[in-house]
C-alpha cells in the first residue's frame, strides 16, 4: 500500500499537472460529440501522424457551407482539409452544424443574418464550438495561442461571428466565399482575417446582394464592405499592399494596426474552394492559388 505522504503527494502531481499533458490523442481519426442546452453535436477529428507527446499543436476548425455537414466538409474528394493538416503537422476539427436530422445532414449555421434552420430556431453556435474547443483541449495537446477557425459559405459566415463573440479563443479565421453578415461586432481581442472570394460567385456576390443561384432569401454584404469592416475594427493601414499575383487570382494585406486583414481574390471559380476538387456537374474550381495552402500560411503567421 502507498504511503500516506507519497497517496496525498501524487494526487497533489495530479491537480496540479496541467490537463493537456494528461490528454494525447493518437494520431488518427475521431469522432466525438458535446451537448449544449439540449443540442448534441457531432464533431470529427484528425490528428495528424507527425504529433508528439510533448508537442501543443495548433488547432483548425473547419466548418462547412450551408446544408452540408461535417463529413462533406472532411472529405478529401472536395477539400483536402485532411491532407494539409497532415502536410503541415495540425489538428484539424470538423464539427457539424445545427440540423433537425437525425444523421446531421443538411446543416446550417447561425451567423448571425443567414442562414436557415439555425437561424430560425436561433441556434446558440457559437456555444457550440466554444464547448468543441474546450472538448479539444481535454482530449489533445492544442496549443492554446493558435486555434483558428476557417469556413466555406455559410461556415465562412460563420467564422466572423466567432471573430466578433469567441476572440478571446479564436487568433485567425479565414472564410471562403462568404462575407461577413454579422449585426454586432465588438471583439475583445485582435483577430486576423483573410477573406477568399471568386470574382463571379453567384451564390454570395462579390459585390453583395442576392446570389443567382442562392438558398438564401437574403442580400449579402458585399467582400469590399466586409473587408473595410475588418480593416477598420483592426485598425489596420487603409492601404493595401499586393502580396501575390499569378494568372487568375491575387492576394492583398493590410497590415500594422491590431492584426492584419487579407484578401485574396479568384478571377472564377464561382462559389467554390480553391484548389479543391470539382463537384459532379458543378462548376469547376479554381486553380489559380490553393486555399488549404494560403490559409495556412496566413495562420501560420499569426498567434498570441
Amino acid at each position: 500500500m502507498l504511503s500516506k505522504r507519497l497517496y496525498y503527494s501524487l494526487l497533489l502531481s495530479l491537480l496540479c499537472f496541467p490537463a493537456y499533458v494528461l490528454a494525447n490523442l493518437a494520431a488518427g481519426d475521431y469522432e466525438f460529440a458535446v451537448n449544449v442546452n439540449g443540442d448534441k453535436r457531432p464533431y470529427l477529428v484528425h490528428i495528424p501522424t507527425q504529433s508528439q507527446a510533448d508537442q501543443a499543436l495548433p488547432m483548425v476548425l473547419a466548418l462547412h457551407g450551408g446544408l452540408g455537414n461535417m463529413h462533406v466538409q472532411a472529405s478529401e474528394r472536395f477539400y483536402h482539409q485532411v491532407s494539409a493538416a497532415e502536410k503541415y503537422g495540425y489538428i484539424v476539427v470538423f464539427p457539424n452544424g445545427y440540423s433537425r436530422l437525425p444523421g446531421g445532414k443538411f446543416a446550417t449555421w447561425n451567423a448571425g443574418l443567414c442562414c436557415g434552420p439555425a437561424v430560425k430556431k436561433q441556434s446558440d453556435d457559437v456555444a457550440v464550438i466554444r464547448a468543441i474547443i474546450e472538448d479539444m483541449q481535454q482530449r489533445a495537446q492544442v496549443d492554446a495561442k493558435r486555434i483558428f477557425v476557417d469556413g466555406m459559405s455559410n461556415g465562412g459566415m460563420m467564422s466572423y461571428r466567432l471573430a466578433c463573440e469567441l476572440s478571446g479563443t479564436v487568433s485567425a479565421i479565414a472564410a471562403v466565399a462568404g462575407t461577413d453578415n454579422t449585426q454586432r461586432c465588438q471583439p475583445a481581442k485582435p483577430v486576423a482575417v483573410l477573406h477568399i472570394h471568386a470574382k463571379d460567385d453567384d451564390h454570395v456576390p462579390f459585390e453583395g446582394g442576392k446570389g443567382q443561384q442562392s438558398m438564401a432569401d437574403m442580400s449579402f454584404n458585399s467582400v469590399p464592405a466586409t473587408i473595410q469592416k475588418w480593416v477598420e475594427i483592426n485598425q489596420a493601414n487603409p492601404q493595401a499592399e499586393r502580396i501575390l499575383e499569378v494568372p487568375g487570382a491575387y492576394c492583398e494585406i493590410h497590415r500594422g494596426g491590431l492584426a492584419p486583414v487579407q484578401l485574396c481574390v479568384t478571377e472564377t471559380g464561382g462559389h467554390s474552394w480553391p484548389g479543391g476538387s470539382k463537384p459532379r456537374g458543378g462548376q469547376a474550381r479554381s486553380s489559380a492559388i490553393s486555399a488549404n495552402d494560403v490559409i495556412w500560411q496566413f495562420f501560420n503567421g499569426q498567434g498570441r
